[in-house]
């Protein structure tokens, strides 16, 4: 996610300082992914270099308001109209955790897959009951909350179709290679008695 772009599409409505900026990008995003403030700021001094935002003065309180340049609405227009390359998946720490733990003797493969799920139903019961609230409302906040919201559910539901299909992998591997898993137990019981 671009915080970059982001910034600069909010400022796109309006001039503002960074408290703000942070306030309408977790507004929007139902603080999804929090913002620290000073990321927005080192964001804004960056934008600002670049050329993309520029200082408008300060309000009454003292705060510096940033505005958009044409070179930042050109960024922004630019980032609306490219799609989000996926080249590179990103690192998925479920995918790694169930990669290792089915290469690393002892580990319960079963009761891993079993608890992520568990987990993961929890996380879509509750996303689908703020889906409902936000249906409730008729701002265009609400409407991109709801987006979130979508975007999170779909998620979740791929993960649990994902964790049923490694179970049935799982299970599928233990019924062709049982001379396998008698091996890999063997040698964890010749470990343990070693160890003894």
């Amino acid at each position: 996610m671009s915080v970059r772009q982001a910034l600069l599409a909010l400022l796109e409505e309006e001039p503002r300082y960074g408290y703000q900026l942070r306030a309408q990008f977790e507004q929007r995003t139902g603080s999804t992914w929090p913002l620290n403030v000073g990321q927005v700021y080192t964001t804004l001094t960056r934008l600002e270099r670049d050329g993309l935002v520029e200082g408008a003065g300060e309000d009454g309180e003292g705060h510096v308001i940033y505005r958009i340049t044409d070179a930042g609405r050109a960024e922004v227009a630019n980032w609306f109209t490219t799609p989000v390359e996926r080249t590179q998946p990103p690192r998925d720490e479920l995918a790694i955790k169930l990669a290792l733990a089915v290469t690393v003797p002892g580990v319960d493969v079963g009761a891993v897959i079993q608890q992520q799920r568990s987990a993961t139903m929890a996380a879509l019961q509750d996303y689908t009951r703020l889906k409902r609230r936000a249906a409730e409302g008729s701002r265009r906040e609400d409407l991109a909350w709801s987006l979130v919201l979508d975007s999170l559910v779909f998620a979740a539901e791929a993960e649990v179709r994902w964790l049923d299909h490694c179970e049935a992998r799982l299970r599928r591997a233990q019924l062709e290679r049982p001379e396998a898993l008698l091996e890999e137990i063997l040698a964890e019981e010749a470990d343990e008695e070693a160890s003894r």
